[in-house]
C-alpha cells in the first residue's frame, strides 16, 4: 500500500512573515494591542505565492464560470416547482 516518491518537506525557514501583506497586517493589529501570535509563521505557507500561483483573480473567474449554469439551472427548478408540481390545497391541515 501506499506510493512510491519520496514526499520533500521544505524547511521551515524558507517562510517569512515578512513580505505576506495578510499576516503583516494581523501582526500590527495584534501588537496595537499588546498581543504577539509567535505561531503565526506556522501560517505562511497559506499565503506564499509560490505555493498557489495563480490564485486570486483566477478564483474570482472560476466562481463566474460555474454561474453561467447554475442561475438558469435554479430558474428552471423554481418554474417547474411552480407550475408543473402544483401544491394540491383541499383545505386540510
Amino acid at each position: 500500500m501506499g506510493g512510491g516518491g519520496k514526499i520533500q518537506v521544505p524547511d521551515w525557514r524558507q517562510y517569512k512573515v515578512e513580505g505576506i501583506k495578510e499576516l503583516e497586517q494581523l501582526q500590527s493589529l495584534l501588537a496595537a494591542r499588546g498581543l504577539k501570535d509567535p505561531w503565526i509563521r506556522n501560517e505562511v505557507w497559506r499565503y506564499h505565492p509560490d505555493n498557489f500561483p495563480g490564485v486570486g483573480r483566477a478564483a474570482l473567474k472560476s466562481v463566474g464560470r460555474g454561474f453561467k449554469w447554475a442561475f438558469p439551472a435554479v430558474v428552471v427548478t423554481l418554474l417547474a416547482q411552480k407550475f408543473i408540481f402544483k401544491k394540491d390545497d383541499h383545505g386540510g391541515h
